[in-house]
């Protein structure tokens, strides 16, 4: 629609200023303007409109009628327009390889009318060369203008992928791995004791149908976060609020949890209540899964301006290098401003994490 009205625009300004352009440029030779260049116009104007569909075709059929009009001797003017507006969408749309090779084949059809006899001969070789080149030069730049756009939004989408991705992995990572790591201790227990003590081997397996259960109706809850319309899960959201229940189901696995709450609590920011739970969560299942000592101390300290979270522990098993657990929660805390430490106290024997959330979501901060 647009294309025609630019060649309908394009053709009606042409033959209005024909006349004109003609006796301005009035030479002894030149023909009256008959029907044959009225004709040769509109063939171009014509070619304009499909210069999209087909850009070599347009270009050719515009420079073989700007060509012919020139032979039979019809004055320069607006008739170049049609051919700057094809040779410009030829390299717009084609490969530079390409594009260049049609237009330097256009240019040798725009130029046979300087062989023809014309008085201005081969000095308007010059000219005839800029009426390709510089249409061809902007559409070139403005396609390399136009794939750097383009790459540069398909690696923003990357990067929300991979950022999501990142984000779902940790979630399940954090989910599965403490419910893994109940349903395992829970199930060493069963073993342990399914002989001597039966009725202790049968809490330890409702223990461990409970874990099973909670886990799995927290993984849909995750799940559902990518594909919301399915979302059938009810699961209650990660949060503060619930570290009690968290507490609990971290003891029924044998870990002496003592926790410990100062201030009074203040609701957060849902991403940064998200975060102190799973923080809260993951350092809890590390002492489940790495320590020899089952204990851990966990000291909530409700601030005006943050919510500081404590977990220490004795001689938790753990290097000097980062798992996926210690980065997970290293990422989660400084995604929301936060700040975040972990590491081991020689002298005491101790491993402690602590992670400081800000009560409003601010942007990320260096370690503590």
């Amino acid at each position: 629609m647009i294309d025609g009205l630019v060649a309908a625009f394009l053709l009606a300004l042409t033959l209005v200023t024909l006349p004109f352009v003609a006796s301005w440029q009035l030479q002894p030779d030149h023909p009256h303007l008959g029907i044959d260049a009225v004709a040769l116009v509109l063939v171009a104007a014509a070619a304009t409109t499909v210069r999209r569909r087909w850009p070599v075709l347009a270009m050719l059929v515009a420079v073989a009628a700007t060509s012919l009009y020139l032979v039979l001797g019809y004055p320069y003017g607006p008739v170049f327009t049609f051919l700057v507006l094809t040779v410009y969408m030829v390299a717009r749309r084609l490969p530079l390889g390409r594009a260049a090779a049609w237009c330097v084949l256009a240019l040798a059809m725009l130029a046979v009318h300087l062989l023809t006899g014309t008085p201005i001969g081969l000095a308007g070789l010059g000219p005839a060369t800029a009426w390709v080149a510089v249409p061809f030069s902007v559409g070139v730049a403005r396609r390399a203008v136009a794939g750097a756009a383009v790459r540069e939004r398909e690696a923003a989408d990357q990067r929300l992928v991979d950022t999501e991705r990142l984000r779902l992995s940790q979630e399940v990572h954090d989910v599965v791995g403490h419910g893994l790591a109940a349903i395992q201790m829970q199930a060493d227990i069963a073993l342990h004791v399914h002989q001597t003590q039966p009725e202790q081997m049968r809490q330890a397996l409702r223990r461990i149908s409970r874990a099973s259960s909670e886990a799995f109706e927290e993984l849909r809850a995750v799940l559902a976060t990518v594909h919301p319309e399915v979302d059938d899960s009810t699961a209650p959201m990660p949060a503060l609020a619930r570290i009690e229940d968290l507490v609990e189901r971290v003891r029924q696995t044998g870990v002496d949890v003592t926790l410990e709450s100062t201030g009074t609590p203040n609701p957060l920011p849902a991403a940064v209540d998200v975060a102190a739970y799973r923080v809260l969560q993951e350092s809890l299942t590390n002492v489940v899964k790495h320590s020899p000592n089952p204990a851990a101390r966990v000291r909530i300290e409700h601030l005006r301006e943050a919510v500081q979270l404590t977990v220490t522990n004795q001689a938790l098993a753990a290097g000097d290098s980062e798992g996926m657990g210690i980065s997970g929660m290293r990422r989660r805390v400084l995604g929301v401003g936060g700040m975040f430490l972990a590491g081991p106290d020689r002298e005491r024997g101790t491993y402690t994490v602590r992670a400081r959330f800000p009560r409003h979501h601010r942007q990320p901060k260096e370690d503590l």
